[in-house]
């Protein structure tokens, strides 16, 4: 079984009906369909803008659920209220009870990722047994400050090993630039897609071989940069945590599933991360 562990409906002109049929194209047999509540105001439309429904701004509950509704054998729901929400908890417990929400997914605001709100939201998680997705994104230069105000998600990667070590009954799967890039060590600038051969020393392997319940999302362009960058490296990468990887696109392309295809992994290593994987963190019904 194939499963996208990360996608949206409404993004990119793509709605229910359009991303059931490219899931068709691709062999795709599930999606996790994950909401973004955030604040208009932590939105940089200038990145996002095209992306969202002209009359959005984020992915709110109700498209997802519709869209969940309509092709229920095909798509499985996330949800994500943002945890600074005092009703955060009760909005989730609710989903869960009326629309069946299978994880908390995606997080994307401008907070630490250790926020003391967002750990009473993981501890949730995690005696609901929901998967947590992060988006952390790329915020300041290492040992500098932002060159501008740009938007920011979730820092950083130091602060995420907090949030393993505090809520170590709750599975979390990282996502985005700022948690990919550290594949790699000497990250030593601000750079969303860094180049060339993985360098020792990365944080990302050092935490997984720390934390039991961390987990990888393959998705967009930081996920597959990371592996593509050095494929050799991608390879012993994705064979030693092949039981921590989840394929997923957050986009409409197959370029994830033809690199996965493409680098000779062992049979049961590619099984697990296209679709095993997923199904460990949130069993079919």
């Amino acid at each position: 079984m194939i499963i996208d562990a990360h996608n949206h409906v409404e993004w990119h002109g793509y709605r229910a009906d359009d991303l059931v049929a490219n899931m068709d194209e691709y062999g795709i047999d599930k999606t996790w369909v994950c909401t973004w509540e955030c604040p208009p105001r932590e939105i940089s439309l200038e990145g996002y803008a095209k992306a969202f429904a002209p009359d959005r701004i984020g992915m709110p509950l109700r498209d997802m659920v519709d869209a969940v509704d309509k092709y229920p054998e095909r798509l499985v729901p996330f949800y994500a209220p943002d945890p600074r929400d005092p009703s955060a908890a009760e909005k989730l417990e609710s989903a869960v009870d009326m629309y069946g929400v299978r994880g908390y997914g995606e997080l994307k605001v401008r907070i630490m990722a250790d926020d003391p709100d967002a750990l009473m939201m993981y501890r949730l998680c995690g005696e609901m047994g929901l998967p947590v997705v992060i988006h952390i994104d790329i915020t300041f230069p290492v040992g500098g400050v932002p060159k501008s105000r740009q938007t920011w998600y979730c820092y950083d990667i130091n602060r995420l090993e907090n949030a393993l070590k505090l809520c170590p009954g709750t599975n979390f799967i990282g996502h985005a630039p700022g948690f990919w890039r550290e594949i790699s060590g000497e990250n030593t600038v601000e750079e969303a897609y860094p180049g060339g051969p993985v360098k020792p020393g990365g944080k990302l392997p050092e935490l997984l071989d720390r934390y039991g319940n961390l987990y990888c999302d393959l998705s967009a362009g930081s996920g597959y940069n990371a592996i593509d960058r050095d494929r050799e490296h991608g390879k012993e990468f994705l064979t030693k945590y092949q039981d921590r990887v989840l394929y997923g696109r957050d986009y409409t392309d197959n370029r994830h599933q033809e690199m996965l295809r493409e680098m000779g992994l062992p049979g049961e290593a590619l099984e697990k991360i296209l679709g095993g994987n997923a199904l460990n963190l949130v069993p079919l019904d």
